[in-house]
C-alpha cells in the first residue's frame, strides 16, 4: 500500500462511524478521505463510476445478526471486486455532551441496530426513550452541534473523540463477543492481481438436478480449499432459485486455477467476485 498518497474510501455513514474504524485498521496509516454516503447502493456508485472515491468499505455479516443479503447481491449485480476484509468488534458507547448525567437523560438516539444491541442497558432506565436515526456517527454529530443536554447518542470512542462528546458509560452492548467482517471493494480494473491473495469469494447457481451442490462443494473438499461460508439467497424473477455465496480459504494458491475450473464444470454462472487476505481481528 502506498502510504504517502490519499486514498478516498467511501462508507455507507458519517465520520466517526464503525465502517470509518474498519477502514483505518485495514489500511493502516494511509491517510484517508473518509467520503459518506447514506446508502450502500451509494457507496458502490461511487467507487463503481470513479465518482470521488478510490475503494468502499462495506459491512457484510454480523456475528449476531448475520449475513446482509442486500450487500451480497449488490456485488454481485456490480463491476465491483472484493479486494481486502477486515474483522472489528462492535463497542457501543453511550455518548453525551460532557457534564451530562444518566438522570439527566430524556432521550437516546442512534441507528435502529445499536439500539437493539443496548436493549438491555436501558432496561434499568425506562424514563430514557429511545430513537432511532439513519447512522450512530450522525447521531453523535447532531447532539454535539446542538448541544443537547437531555439527549445522549449510542456510537463508537471515535465518534466521542471527533465530536467531543464524553463516553458516558463503555461498552453498553448486550452481546461482549458482536463482530462485523467489514469487505474493501475495487473497481475490478483497478483490483491488485494475486497479491498474496489466500482468500477467494465466488458466487453461483446450480441446477435443480440432485446432487448438484453437492458436486460443487465436492470440488472444493477434493481440492483442500477450507469453505469458511455459505449464504443462498434467492433469485429474482426465478421462484425457487437461488444464487450461492462461498467463500474458501486456500493454503495452496497454486491450485487456485483447479477449483475455479472445477467449480465451472459444477454450477451455473460462476462468479469470481474476489481474492484476497483473509482479514484480522480487531478488539476496536
Amino acid at each position: 500500500m502506498d502510504n504517502t498518497k490519499m486514498k478516498q474510501v467511501a462508507i455507507q455513514g458519517y465520520p466517526g462511524a464503525f465502517h470509518e474504524i474498519a477502514a483505518r485498521l485495514y489500511f493502516n496509516g494511509t491517510p484517508l478521505d473518509v467520503v459518506p454516503a447514506d446508502t450502500f447502493e451509494e457507496v458502490v456508485a461511487l467507487v463503481e463510476n470513479n465518482a470521488g472515491a478510490d475503494v468502499g468499505m462495506m459491512a457484510i455479516e454480523n456475528s449476531i445478526a448475520g449475513s446482509l443479503l442486500y450487500n451480497y447481491n449488490l456485488i454481485n449485480r456490480s463491476a465491483l471486486q472484493i479486494s481486502g476484509e477486515v474483522y472489528l468488534r462492535i463497542k457501543q458507547n453511550l455518548l453525551v455532551v460532557p457534564g451530562t448525567g444518566l438522570a439527566d437523560l430524556d432521550e437516546v438516539h442512534s441507528h435502529y441496530m445499536a439500539i437493539a444491541q443496548c436493549k438491555e442497558f436501558f432496561k434499568a432506565y425506562p424514563k430514557i426513550k429511545l430513537v432511532e436515526t439513519k447512522d450512530t456517527a450522525e447521531s453523535a454529530r447532531y447532539i454535539s452541534q446542538q448541544g443537547l443536554k437531555t439527549t445522549g447518542a449510542i456510537a463508537s470512542s471515535l465518534a466521542a473523540q471527533m465530536y467531543e462528546l464524553e463516553i458516558l458509560r463503555e461498552s453498553i452492548e448486550t452481546n461482549k463477543l458482536n463482530y462485523t467482517r467489514f469487505i474493501v471493494l475495487e473497481h475490478f480494473m483497478n483490483v491488485p492481481h494475486d497479491e498474496g491473495f489466500n482468500k477467494v469469494s465466488v458466487s453461483f447457481a446450480v441446477s435443480h438436478k440432485t446432487g448438484s451442490l453437492y458436486k460443487a462443494l465436492k470440488v472444493l473438499n477434493d481440492l483442500d480449499a477450507n469453505m469458511t461460508k455459505i449464504q443462498s439467497t434467492p433469485i429474482a424473477g426465478r421462484p425457487w432459485e437461488y444464487l450461492f455465496f462461498v467463500d474458501f480459504l486456500l493454503d495452496d494458491t497454486g491450485k487456485f486455477g483447479s477449483v475455479i475450473q472445477g467449480l465451472s464444470e459444477t454450477t451455473l454462472g460462476l462468479k469470481i467476485l474476489g481474492k484476497y487476505k483473509a482479514g484480522e481481528h480487531h478488539e476496536d
